[in-house]
């Protein structure tokens, strides 16, 4: 059944094999950089309002919805996440200054469990109201009641999926209504990473209004740019052969490693799935951002001259295109009611977020990125991050792995709350 469903959902798209996705998706990202870079006033004014990388995002998920293309069943996007996001990991740290990293202070761990906070007790709150609307939403009995799937997506949005997984199976989660938060999740937590690259394309503006300290985040970025300027120089093909070369090898030996690091833990301490210590995701993203800090202190820096970063993010645009081809707006008419208590449920996280960062005086970048390593874990807690600065990568990474972390009680707590709200 799975397998003639697989086909019909192929079928219904009018290009369905990726190679030829995969060359629409570059030919919109060189049609986005093209008119970013526009002298043409109308280009001008428009990228004055809408940022670039919210335009990659964006018309691969537009194409997605009106079936074009279907990114539910396109390979494109685990080769991108398992392939091109360790590769720009890699990379992206290499001109790393751990030591700014830690400087950095506090304010970013704060707004980070301030964000899990908000996931935690939004979900109660969203499922409270929706109930004056629809009661039956309220309803306590079943392997597919309402409450038992927010709690697999409560796991989501402060871990991952492997925290979801463990939710699904701590609640006994019925599959209808886990696809139907699988949906919420996808949806909801993509326009509101939007809003974040909407909002990082203004940070500046907005931290001087609001007087925040951004002392710390110019001094970091100024080291790598310092890196920058000492190393650069003309890039050769040799260049670029070192660049993916130490990329791509750094990205095969974390999952080589990662392949005897999982088994090893299930055998020997089976306790640590708990931590979504057995997912194969969270070690390739560990060992590869491990990898880049290490060669940060080696000779492989000077490659930052050579424009090791740029490949970085070249990877990280279109890691952005195939994620943005996994949303279909159409699945918010089936279910309208569960996308509007999602986003109520966003929003209380969104303005928990935006209240202590103001409290604290915290640039918009820790917000963002606190709230994104959340929501959007490894996989595009970076892409966030990147959007201030490519130096800023790696502060996406090591939060959205204490998500991992933290994920599974927090959707635990989460499911207490909302079991205990239904009176199951």
């Amino acid at each position: 059944m799975a397998t003639s469903t697989q086909a019909d959902q192929v079928g219904a798209a009018l290009i369905s094999a990726d190679p030829v996705i995969l060359g629409l998706l570059a030919a919109i990202l060189g049609l986005v950089f093209v008119t970013e870079s526009s002298d043409q006033p109308i280009w001008k004014k428009f990228y004055t309002y809408v940022p670039a990388l919210l335009l990659c995002y964006f018309i691969p998920g537009l194409l997605n919805t009106l079936g074009v293309i279907n990114g539910e069943t396109s390979r494109l996007y685990p080769m991108a996440r398992d392939y091109l996001l360790p590769l720009a990991l890699v990379l992206l740290c290499l001109a790393c200054d751990l030591g700014a990293i830690i400087r950095l202070g506090p304010k970013a761990i704060i707004l980070f469990f301030t964000g899990s906070v908000g996931v935690i007790l939004g979900a109660p709150l969203a499922l409270w109201i929706m109930g004056f609307y629809d009661p039956s939403l309220l309803d306590p009995n079943g392997e597919n009641a309402i409450w038992r799937g927010m709690s697999t997506t409560a796991g989501s949005w402060i871990g991952g999926g492997a925290n979801q997984a463990a939710m699904k199976e701590v609640y006994s989660v019925g599959a209808d209504v886990f696809g139907k938060f699988v949906a919420v999740d996808v949806i909801v937590a993509n326009i509101w990473m939007a809003f974040l690259l909407f909002m990082a394309a203004r940070a500046n503006r907005i931290d001087a209004w609001r007087g925040s300290n951004t002392s710390a985040l110019i001094e970091l970025r100024k080291r790598v740019e310092q890196v920058q300027l000492e190393n650069v120089r003309v890039t050769k093909t040799n260049d670029l052969i070192y660049i993916l070369a130490i990329g791509l090898a750094s990205t095969g030996l974390a999952h080589w490693m990662t392949s005897y690091i999982v088994p090893f833990i299930k055998t020997n301490a089976p306790q640590l799935e708990r931590y979504s210590m057995t997912a194969n995701f969270f070690w390739v993203t560990i060992l590869a951002t491990t990898f880049g800090l290490l060669l940060s202190f080696t000779k492989a820096k000077k490659l930052e001259g050579a424009g090791a970063s740029k490949v970085g993010s070249a990877a990280i645009y279109i890691l952005v295109a195939t994620i943005g081809m996994q949303m279909n707006l159409k699945a918010i008419f089936s279910d309208p009611e569960l996308f509007v208590l999602g986003l109520i449920w966003i929003s209380f996280h969104g303005a928990l977020m935006l209240g202590m960062a103001w409290l604290i005086k915290a640039p918009l970048f820790y917000m963002a990125v606190g709230s994104q390593a959340n929501i959007g874990g490894a996989a595009s807690a970076p892409v966030v991050a990147s959007a201030f600065h490519s130096a800023l990568a790696p502060v996406g990474v090591l939060l959205a792995v204490l998500g991992y972390a933290v994920g599974t009680y927090g959707g635990w707590i989460c499911g207490q709350l909302l079991r205990w709200l239904t009176g199951a």
